[in-house]
């Protein structure tokens, strides 16, 4: 059988940490009597911690010494890896442990492309660690996506050439990523959001083992 590289994003393609983000952003923003949504929270997917909290303050109309600016990000950190902390692999999107399992059995080597850099401590509380032959997270890069420096360090380490690469996304500038990349992007979520994703579903639900298998063989 063909072999391809099949390249995973972390938050909201493998668990979905968004809601720990959400609880932890609106705590800080509570802090500094400013009103955050689920909405702006929507604009922070994928965006780094810094951009986030500057984003919170603007939205607030508040100015803050960078003594402040530092100390709210270290503590809005500290909050997230404390829920982070109680995940386990029931925290897991569905149909996940199907495709890894899937892409297992058929030999493929599989990697992590996140951003985050907590990513090691989320694979190891959800019991998936082992799974993974490479894993590239926010320690290992400098350009944040949509550049796609994680998803070309990941096919190196895969010693995989981009074009077969496959990579599955939950936000626009992760898939923007995949495809600069010349890699085939997955988006998973909306097509509305993720139209410029090569492939769009839902879920891992609505990915079927024949889906795995064509793209192997392509």
């Amino acid at each position: 059988m063909n072999k391809k590289g099949f390249i995973f994003d972390l938050d909201g393609v493998i668990v979905d940490t968004a809601k720990y983000h959400f609880l932890a952003w609106q705590q800080l923003a509570k802090s500094l009597d400013i009103e955050f949504t689920e909405e702006e929270n929507e604009q922070l997917k994928g965006v780094s911690r810094v951009r986030s909290l500057e984003k919170i303050l603007a939205w607030g109309n508040k100015t803050i010494s960078q003594e402040l600016f530092d100390d709210l990000m270290a503590k809005k950190n500290e909050e997230y890896l404390g829920y982070i902390a109680e995940m386990d692999d029931r925290e897991m999107l569905p149909d996940v442990p199907r495709v890894l399992n899937f892409l297992k059995a058929h030999k493929q080597p599989i990697s992590l492309g996140s951003a985050s850099k907590n990513a090691r401590t989320i694979l190891e509380r959800i019991n998936i660690m082992s799974d993974f032959d490479a894993i590239v997270d926010g320690n290992d890069v400098t350009k944040a996506k949509p550049d796609p420096e994680v998803f070309l360090i990941a096919a190196k380490e895969l010693h995989m050439s981009p074009e077969d690469c496959i990579v599955f996304e939950d936000s626009v500038a992760g898939v923007t990523a995949a495809n600069t990349a010349n890699m085939i992007s997955i988006g998973i979520g909306s097509k509305d959001v993720l139209g410029h994703a090569h492939y769009v579903f839902n879920d891992f639900t609505e990915i079927s083992d024949d889906f795995i298998k064509s793209l192997i063989e392509k």
